[in-house]
This record gives C-alpha cells, structure tokens and sequence, in this order.
C-alpha cells in the first residue's frame, strides 16, 4: 500500500510525516515481488520517477545507511546533487555529486532553492533527524519541492525500498509497473475462478 497525502493543497505546511498523521487516501497494487508491488503502488499515487537529477540532503547520522542508494542512483545514470556536508561524504566515499547551497544562500549558486523553483531537480530525498541544525533550510527544501510538484521522499526505509525498486526496473527484472485496476483483474479472470455469481457484486 502506498498513501496519499493533501500537502499541496495545506500551504505554508511542513511536507514531513509525524507519528500521529493520517493519508487522505491510499493504493494498494499487487506484484510478483515487494519491488514490483512498491513501485506500482507509488506510481499509482501520481508519483512520477526521476529522469535525470536527484538532490540529496541527508543528516550526518544518517548518511552511512543511505550510501548504497546513493551509489545506487549514480550507477543508473542520475546526476546527483548535494547540500554541504551530504556533498562532503559523498565526495569521501568516491560517490560524483554536485554541491549545491542551501536556500538561506540565496546570492550562492548552484542553489537549491532556485534550481527546484526552475525545475531543474526531479527527485528530492531530504532526510533529516530531530537533531538536524538545518531545520529552516531543511523546510524550505520540502516545501519548495512540494509547491512545485517534485517528488520528494524524507524517509530513510522508504527511500532505499524506492532506490532498489527503481534500480531493478531500469535492468528490466520487474515484470510491469503499469498498475491495472480491479476491475482489470475481473476481466482476465475466468468463470471458474470466481467466487461470486456473475449478477452479483464483487
């Protein structure tokens, strides 16, 4: 199941899931595995996959478990883009990443801000923690993304299920990510496969 949240029509609101937040809705898609299942599911929501650029900004504690996505991404062909100290490790660990400043540098380009309002980023994976110092910069990040319709991701587990996924599509071991609906599923099944009478709802 992937939900769907309304964050495009709360303005000013932070795009951030806390414990207590509940989805407007949500899909649920059969697969021949979690990758497949996933990503149909979240394609199903009006998510839309990445084509070139990604922007990363990640907490300090969190940026050892998310290398491998990183590494992931740079593999299939992104080009990554990265905020200060995300930048940093990156560049440590061999990983190609572009530094970008953040919004509060608004005279200092490459910039994030101006580059999501251009359009120019497809993808924004912001993961911060309670303990992040960046918390106006990290907002603006998510907002800006929201408000001009870029998909962005602020969950670490989520992000490296989607990583994978996408990583699995691009080789072609995914059957399909076109999600039919339900009544698409009634069509192929076959009179003796029903459990319902053919005048009757199911």
């Amino acid at each position: 199941k992937a939900p769907m949240f309304s964050f495009t029509r709360l303005r000013g609101a932070d795009p951030i899931l806390g414990v207590e937040m509940a989805s407007t809705g949500e899909v649920a898609c059969f697969g021949a595995d979690k990758h497949e299942a996933f990503l149909k599911a979240l394609l199903s929501t009006g998510f839309k996959l990445p084509k070139k650029n990604v922007l990363i900004s990640v907490h300090d504690s969190l940026q050892d478990e998310m290398i491998h996505s990183a590494w992931l991404l740079h593999e299939m062909g992104y080009k990554l883009f990265a905020t200060d100290k995300t930048h940093a490790f990156l560049e440590k660990h061999s990983v190609p990443s572009t530094h970008v400043h953040f919004p509060d540098q608004p005279s200092m380009e490459p910039n994030v801000k101006s580059m999501l309002r251009a359009q120019d980023i497809d993808l924004v994976i912001n993961l911060p923690t309670y303990n992040s110092k960046q918390t106006q910069n990290n907002f603006d990040i998510r907002r800006t993304a929201v408000d001009f319709g870029i998909p962005l991701m602020t969950q670490p587990q989520l992000t490296k299920i989607f990583v994978e996924a996408l990583d699995r599509h691009h080789k072609g071991e995914l059957v399909g990510i076109r999600a039919d609906s339900l009544f698409d599923y009634y069509e192929k099944e076959k009179p003796e496969d029903t459990w319902t009478g053919p005048n009757e709802f199911h």
